[in-house]
């Protein structure tokens, strides 16, 4: 039986709030703005209009409303209502609307839908309906998720809200996507992409904070060598509370736009990043984030059975610090940090 504060949240006391020793810190933090979405409106309806017409969810000329949603800085994302029915659609940015100029190759959303599909066969429960995909238009369309008890985990966590078992349930499911890809009767076909996961994660996340640490440089060279050899599971790569959406309970991830086959220790790693940054974000609630990191760990950890818990554990620790660090001087900085919470990093 694994000891979650022994094995996880003890672990990551030391990582997260003594990890200076591991990534230290230099120089000063300057918060960069964040480009307006691209496109016109007009363009987006289009758009949306040509997706739902080739996949026979709407007809050329039948009256619909086209609605923007906020959804990161890879896509555009909009509600569209057609009569009575709800659906959001979903297009890849060849150029992501970040500050300092970041692009990737539109065919990721072909990835992101598989990775959806795999994820709908493991789990149903953790999914949502797909309505279909277009390789002429790089985008489709699913089901849009509305009703009671639906909320983002990245909102509740920022508004310090009591502990529903969320975490322990997202470990469990890519826990679970992990072990079900490592096997070898797994369809790998759909993630060959490498490629898309260097430019969207590996470039930006480690490659650019190296450049801005040229003292972290063999470290950061070591994990990048690691992540491009890897390709034992399938990695959702934006694993992150804020591409989670709690259904009744039951999490469901979105947003897989860095589906690879890789290494498994990222997914975890990029979530238990997120719970770090919020302990430092609201320290009242660091002994709450921490417990959810405990939890998380622990959850995933019982469902390793294509290498050992250690071997994933150790590169999860050797992952997190600068996973930390590429959100403060990485291409895409997390938003709630002040400056002196960017400091402390």
């Amino acid at each position: 039986m694994i000891d979650p504060e022994r094995s996880a949240a003890l672990r990551l006391r030391v990582m997260v709030f003594g990890h200076r020793v591991l990534i230290p810190r230099r120089g000063a933090f300057r918060p960069k703005g964040i480009q307006k979405g691209i496109g016109t409106m007009s363009d987006l309806e289009d758009r949306c209009r040509r997706l739902l017409d080739e996949l026979g969810l709407a007809s050329p000329h039948e009256p619909l409303s086209v609605e923007p949603l906020s959804g990161g800085v890879a896509s555009d994302i909009a509600l569209v209502r057609i009569a009575d029915r709800k659906i959001c659609v979903k297009f890849a940015l060849a150029k992501l609307k970040t500050a300092v100029d970041w692009f990737a190759p539109i065919h990721r959303n072909a990835a992101e839908y598989a990775w959806l599909r795999v994820a709908a066969e493991i789990a149903p429960e953790n999914a949502l309906c797909l309505y279909g995909r277009s390789d002429r238009s790089h985008g489709f369309a699913m089901e849009f998720l509305q009703g009671e008890d639906i909320y983002l985990w990245k909102a509740a966590l920022l508004s310090e809200a009591p502990d529903r078992g969320v975490a322990a349930r997202v470990g469990a499911l890519l826990g679970r996507i992990h072990a079900v890809s490592a096997a070898p009767d797994f369809d790998r076909s759909p993630f060959a992409n490498q490629d898309d996961f260097h430019a969207l994660r590996v470039e930006p996340y480690l490659i650019h904070t190296a450049r801005e640490h040229a003292d972290l440089r063999c470290h950061f060279e070591r994990l990048v060598d690691d992540l491009h050899r890897a390709d034992r599971a399938l990695v959702h790569g934006d694993a992150s509370p804020k591409n989670i959406i709690v259904r009744k309970g039951a999490p469901i991830i979105l947003d897989a736009e860095c589906a690879t086959m890789g290494d498994a220790s990222f997914d975890p790693a990029f979530c238990l990043n997120h719970l770090a940054l919020k302990a430092i974000h609201l320290p009242n609630s660091r002994a709450r984030y921490l417990g959810h990191a405990g939890r998380l760990w622990q959850a995933y950890a019982e469902r390793i059975v294509w290498e050992s818990q250690s071997e994933v554990e150790e590169r999860i620790c050797r992952l997190l610090p600068a996973l930390m660090l590429a959100r403060i001087d990485g291409k895409s900085p997390v938003e709630y940090l002040n400056e002196c919470e960017r400091q402390s990093v």
